[in-house]
């Protein structure tokens, strides 16, 4: 009995047992060399982005290896990609900057025991099974964040690109900072980098297949160290320690992981949903199911293990995830092989990047965030929803101003003043009959639907509770305004799902106040359990159970062979 219980979680909480079994040998030479692509770049790209971080070039090779491995084991998707990322990257570094400087030790070691926290709250989120907390990001706010987020890391790498000293503070700061030390800028970081971010472009664009970011590395690093490395004036990795990572002890001061809190709140938040979008679009390409909550508990250890070797964060990657995918990865062993190459890498192969320079280091983060950028997404979101443009436009102007976590905390509460708002506010429509059918539309967008005489049809809109109930009655008594000739209302509750008790005790209210004005009122569409909440309500008291009818059609027969019942009598 306890085999039978234990087996249904373990393979719950590691689908590696799932898919595992049911691998096929030909997948093997895909897998193999969908990894062996996924390396080429990854490790450049890791490297860089420890730069977006803050932290040294070798600790974005510590972050590669475990965080593959976990969610090889753990993840649900078979080609998401987890990895250092430039948005969360640069959350990370804002968070542990505000506690200590770029450079030190106690900058590294905050860096990965953010990673750990952060792999903490993923984990405890799955288990918790909060895997809908994603969707209180919209796409227009989460695009506002990413574009907003491409210009702040665009002006934090310019200095690197052109061999000046950086700045602080937000983007307009810095880029004051980058205007004002421009006659400092020497000729060979501003050749190296301008170059290197050109061959990035060009070789997107000419050979979108090809390992960028690899070559571009691997021939800057070359030449600048044929030329005499940082003899040239071009500042370079320097040393880069080989062999396996030292384990990090993270820092469990109280007062500094209060600190650190805000900052893998809004990692997860941010994170999950851009892993979670990369995780459906390759099940939409490849097949596959993902589970949203186990996809939380996959990136708490690839977190947690790579904060433990002295890594920092990781997120599931679109775009590395679309590498893989489109160099032909049938499973995670693809994973596995990028893991296996960047563990040799770190092993035997980082004396080879001791001249890496980093202006081209800074071109590969420059290229990545240029490639993230919709301009032209934001154009036709104008036309489509000037108010979704807005929310954008906000949050990218937030970000710009007050900062990137300030940016994403404004995107948050955009989107759940949006969503009060529109809940609070549904869209009641008098309905009209159309020509020769029985379905009631909108007459304000069917001019050609019929309306009865003495009889409003009225589409309540949406669920009705406390916020929504004074919206609801304003409108109703607006279209009875609109038609004098009223005597009946037939609300058609089809789009209720419930009701609450505030919303209940003033709809009888209203109820109570039209039938005073002589107007009487009938439901139709009620699901059951709004049914029996306004039975609770005494409203089916008010209206009587017999003003209750299953199709809209039904209802209006009723008030036409009422009406005619009474201009008999009145004959």
């Amino acid at each position: 009995m306890a085999n039978a219980a234990v087996a249904p979680a373990a393979h719950r909480y590691l689908p590696i047992l799932d898919w595992a079994p049911g691998y096929q040998t030909d997948w093997l030479l895909p897998d193999v060399l969908a990894g062996l692509a996924l390396w080429a770049v990854m490790v450049p790209e890791g490297m860089a982005y420890a730069g977006i971080v803050g932290v040294p070039p070798i600790m974005g090779l510590y972050t590669i290896v475990p965080a593959l491995i976990a969610y090889a084991v753990l993840g649900t998707s078979r080609q998401l990609v987890v990895g250092p990322d430039t948005a969360t990257g640069l959350i990370s570094a804002v968070t542990v900057g505000a506690i200590a400087s770029q450079g030190t030790a106690e900058y590294n070691t905050l860096t990965s025991t953010l990673a750990m926290l952060i792999g903490f709250f993923f984990l405890l989120f799955g288990i918790m099974r909060m895997g809908w907390v994603a969707s209180f990001i919209p796409t227009p706010v989460m695009r506002g964040f990413i574009e907003g987020l491409v210009y702040v890391t665009i002006i934090g790498q310019v200095p690197h690109l052109l061999g000046i000293s950086g700045g602080s503070g937000n983007f307009f700061t810095k880029l004051w900072h980058v205007l004002q030390h421009l006659p400092e800028v020497s000729a060979a970081p501003v050749i190296t980098g301008v170059l290197s971010l050109g061959a990035m472009l060009l070789l997107r664009h000419l050979a979108p297949k090809v390992p960028a970011a690899l070559v571009v590395m691997a021939a800057a690093t070359i030449v600048i160290g044929l030329l005499g490395g940082e003899a040239t004036g071009v500042r370079v990795a320097g040393h880069l320690p080989s062999g396996l990572p030292h384990l990090t002890l993270p820092n469990l001061e109280i007062s500094t992981l209060r600190e650190l809190v805000p900052g893998a709140l809004a990692i997860v938040l941010v994170g999950y949903a851009e892993a979670l979008g990369a995780a459906k679009a390759a099940a939409l390409q490849s097949g596959g199911k993902i589970d949203p909550n186990q996809e939380l508990v996959a990136h708490g250890p690839a977190n947690i293990l790579s904060g433990i070797f002295g890594g920092f964060l990781v997120v599931g990657s679109l775009s590395k995830t679309s590498v893989a995918t489109a160099a032909g990865a049938r499973s995670q062993i693809a994973n596995l092989v990028a893991a296996a190459f960047s563990f040799l890498t770190l092993i035997f192969l980082t004396p080879l990047f001791r001249n890496m320079p980093q202006p081209a280091l800074a071109a590969i983060v420059i290229a990545a965030m240029l490639h993230l950028t919709k301009p032209r997404y934001l154009l036709n979101l104008l036309a489509r929803n000037r108010w979704a443009f807005a929310n954008t436009v906000i949050v990218i102007a937030g970000e710009l101003t007050l900062g990137v976590l300030q940016g994403i905390a404004l995107g948050v509460v955009l989107s759940l003043v949006t969503l009060i708002y529109l809940t609070s506010h549904p869209k009641g429509a008098e309905l009209g009959q159309l020509p020769g059918a029985e379905a009631y539309r909108d007459v304000k967008h069917h001019p050609e639907a019929a309306t009865f005489p003495g009889l409003l049809i009225w589409r309540i809109g949406g669920n009705l509770f406390f916020a929504s109930i004074g919206h609801v009655s304003s409108a109703l008594k607006a279209s009875l305004a609109a038609r004098p000739d009223v005597k009946r209302v037939l609300l058609d509750c089809d789009s209720v799902d419930f009701i609450d008790v505030s919303a209940g005790d003033e709809l009888l209210g209203l109820i109570k106040e039209l039938q005073e004005a002589g107007i009487a009122v009938a439901f139709v569409r009620v699901r059951d359990s709004v049914h029996d909440e306004m039975r609770r309500a005494e409203i089916e008291t008010a209206v009587g159970r017999a003003n209750f009818f299953e199709r809209t059609t039904d209802g209006v027969r009723a008030w036409q062979q009422r009406s005619s019942s009474e201009a008999e009598l009145k004959s």
